[in-house]
């Protein structure tokens, strides 16, 4: 059975007494009967005092990013070894604005899943297209691709260190929402790569969230679809109250 997860990226938005505030916030309203694996990944200065903060709570703490070496004169980088060591529970990679902004390409990207999950480290993995893409019908050969070119390289995938991100880049932080119909085609066509390469047995029981501009008042109608998980939760994870009525939307 696969997992229902709602991640929020708080990318490089608040600083230490804010992140604090944010997940002691959080600690108040969440309701752990809720049966969701809820992440936060906050900013790296920072991803120590929140582990400590969520220790004995049911929310993952995640990392933004990660280095694709163990160690080493790699200055300014951040290692898997690293974060492991302060109790940080896994990565996202791949996000747009990484791809974009600072050129990581399918090369790197599968560096660092393979350094991820050779060492036991979840990862949440993006994956999606941009307005052109979607307005020439080419959003499911670019999905397919990021696949091919990154995850599908890897012969032995675990669903318990590996979750899909489809993130439509025309919906982050614009406004603009896939409809929930969308969603569900795009998160169906996934997994049935998935079932393509891996089998069906690890196909049914690998999470593939969505995420792009997600509110409550969005969420319930996303995540109702048979093929979506959960949501990577970007602006509104930065308010509490809007966070847990996202949880609470699953």
């Amino acid at each position: 059975m696969r997992k229902k997860i709602v991640a929020g990226n708080w990318k490089m938005n608040v600083d230490l007494n804010e992140s604090t505030d944010l997940i002691k916030s959080i600690k108040k309203i969440y309701d752990h009967n809720i049966d969701v694996e809820v992440c936060i990944a906050p900013s790296f200065p920072f991803l120590k005092e929140s582990t400590e903060l969520c220790q004995g709570e049911k929310i993952k703490v995640l990392a933004q990013n990660v280095n694709d070496n163990l160690k080493g004169a790699f200055t300014g980088e951040v290692s898997i070894h690293m974060l492991k060591s302060i109790n940080v529970d896994g990565v996202i990679l791949g996000h747009s604005e990484r791809r974009e902004y600072y050129n990581e390409d399918d090369d790197l990207l599968l560096r660092k899943l393979k350094v991820s999950l050779k060492n036991n480290f979840k990862v949440y993995f993006c994956i999606g297209e941009s307005l052109e893409d979607r307005e020439k019908n080419n959003h499911f050969e670019k999905v397919k691709n990021q696949l091919d070119k990154t995850v599908f390289k890897i012969d032995n995938i675990d669903p318990e260190n590996l979750v899909i991100a489809y993130e439509p880049i025309w919906a982050i932080g614009t406004g603009l929402t896939a409809s929930p119909e969308q969603a569900q085609e795009i998160h169906k066509y996934i997994r049935n790569l998935l079932s393509e390469r891996y089998g069906k047995k690890i196909s049914d029981n690998t999470s593939i969230i969505y995420g792009g501009s997600v509110k409550p008042n969005s969420a319930r109608d996303i995540f109702e679809k048979q093929d979506v998980d959960g949501g990577l939760i970007g602006g509104a994870s930065l308010s509490p109250q809007d966070f847990i009525d996202i949880v609470r939307s699953i």
